[in-house]
């Protein structure tokens, strides 16, 4: 048998104390199995070394920056946003 991702057991009980048809002797267990086992398993999210990494990838923020300006369900206040920060970010933009 494999390995258990410790993001998803950490899911499984966060899920089991938030759901309302769980016993109260279930939801118990799972926050015990979290605070013993897992510190309490805050900062994981399920992302294995998430919690070390403090910055964006720049490529995936310009990338996002640059959708959000070929999108056209946004709005022009969030369009020109995106624009100032892209130019912020050294990125060129073209003019619509």
């Amino acid at each position: 048998m494999s390995e258990k991702n410790p993001g998803n057991v950490i899911g499984g009980h966060k899920a089991t104390i938030s759901n309302p048809t769980r016993s109260e002797a279930a939801k118990q267990h799972s926050q015990q199995v979290l605070e013993e086992e897992y510190g309490g398993g805050e900062g994981t999210g399920g992302h294995q070394g998430a919690e070390a990494r403090t910055e964006k990838n720049p490529g995936n923020v310009i990338g996002g920056y640059k959708a959000t300006l070929s999108n056209p369900t946004i709005g022009s206040g969030a369009k020109a946003k995106a624009k100032e920060r892209l130019n912020e970010m050294g990125v060129e933009v073209e003019e619509d």
